[in-house]
C-alpha cells in the first residue's frame, strides 16, 4: 500500500507492486496501469475518432484522468467537461506525481474545467439555467459499476434522457457497462434502458486482462458508423480490432431483459445476479 485515505465518499487505496499501481476504491479494484489502456483506449476512441471534428466533450466520473489522457490526443478538442463526485480522487490524481504521470497530467491541462458535484444535479442544474451552455459532441459515462441504488440511479432511462437533451444531434455517448459475460443481464440492461431512452445503440466488448470481458455501449440519435481510421501511437485500438468489438459470442448474446426505471431499480438486481454467480 503506497497511498491509503477516506473520503467523504468512498475509501482510496493505491497499491504497489513493482512497476504496476493499481486503484481500489472501497476494495473494488478501478484499474491497473498494466493495462489499463485497452480500457481506456475501448472506451474514447470509437466514439472519438468517429466524429469529425469534436470540440466539446463531457465526462461523467473519470476522476481518474485515464480517460481524459485519451480524449485530449485530439486536436479538435477545445474545452472539456470532468464531473466526477470526489474532490478526493480528481485531487489526488492531479497533485501526486507518480498518478499525474499515469494520465500524462490531464486533469491540470487547461482545455479541462473539474466539477465536483452530482452527475445528475450537475444535468439539472444546466438545465435549468436555460439557453447558453453549447450541447457536447460526445459524452463519456466512466461511472463504477451499478452496485448500489446510488449508483444506478445514474443508469436509468430517466437519466439518460436528461443526458440526452445535452448532447448535439450529431453527438455520441459511451458508457461503461460492466462485463457482459460476467453480468450478461447487466450488460443488457443498460442497452435496453439507453434504447428506452430513445436512443440508438452500438453494443461492443473488449478483453481487459485484470477486468476480463469488458463491454460498453455508444448510444446516439443517428446510427453509429465505425471510423476507419484511430489515432497514431495507440497501443491496442485499430480500425480491425475495433470491428472484432461490435461480435458477441451465442453465449453472450443479447437476451430479453428489463430496461432499468428509478421505480424498480433492476439493474443493480442483474448486476448482484451475475456477481453472485461469480463467487459461486
Amino acid at each position: 500500500v503506497v497511498f491509503a485515505t477516506q473520503t467523504p465518499y468512498q475509501r482510496v487505496s493505491l497499491m504497489q507492486r513493482g512497476s504496476t499501481v493499481r486503484l481500489y476504491l472501497n476494495g473494488r479494484l478501478q484499474f491497473s496501469s498494466r493495462d489499463e489502456y485497452r480500457y481506456h483506449e475501448a472506451l474514447v476512441h470509437p466514439a472519438m475518432a468517429a466524429l469529425a471534428n469534436p470540440r466539446r466533450v463531457l465526462v461523467l466520473g473519470g476522476g481518474d484522468g485515464l480517460a481524459l489522457r485519451q480524449i485530449l490526443r485530439y486536436g479538435s478538442v477545445e474545452s472539456v467537461t470532468l464531473v466526477d463526485l470526489d474532490a478526493g480522487v480528481t485531487d489526488l490524481f492531479r497533485s501526486q506525481p507518480r498518478l499525474a504521470v499515469l494520465n500524462a497530467g490531464s486533469l491540470s491541462d487547461p482545455r479541462v474545467k473539474i466539477v465536483n458535484t452530482d452527475a445528475w444535479r450537475w444535468l439539472e442544474e444546466r438545465t435549468t439555467r436555460g439557453p447558453g451552455g453549447e450541447p457536447f459532441d460526445a459524452v463519456f459515462i466512466d461511472l463504477p459499476d451499478p452496485s448500489t441504488y446510488g449508483l444506478g440511479r445514474l443508469y436509468t432511462a430517466p437519466f439518460y434522457r436528461l443526458l440526452s437533451r445535452h448532447v448535439a444531434p450529431h453527438g455520441l455517448i459511451t458508457t461503461q457497462a460492466t462485463s457482459p459475460t460476467v453480468a450478461r443481464e447487466a450488460f443488457w440492461c443498460i442497452v435496453a434502458t439507453l434504447e428506452a431512452a430513445g436512443l440508438r445503440t452500438a453494443p461492443y466488448h473488449s478483453i481487459v486482462p485484470s477486468f476480463g470481458d469488458w463491454g460498453f455501449v455508444i448510444a446516439s440519435r443517428e446510427p453509429y458508423r465505425e471510423p476507419a481510421r484511430m489515432p497514431e501511437g495507440l497501443a491496442f485500438l485499430t480500425p480491425e480490432v475495433l470491428r472484432t468489438l461490435f461480435v458477441f459470442s451465442p453465449d453472450i448474446a443479447r437476451l430479453p431483459v428489463e430496461a432499468n426505471r428509478l421505480d424498480s431499480q433492476q439493474l443493480v438486481a442483474y448486476y448482484d445476479l451475475g456477481w453472485r454467480r461469480e463467487r459461486e
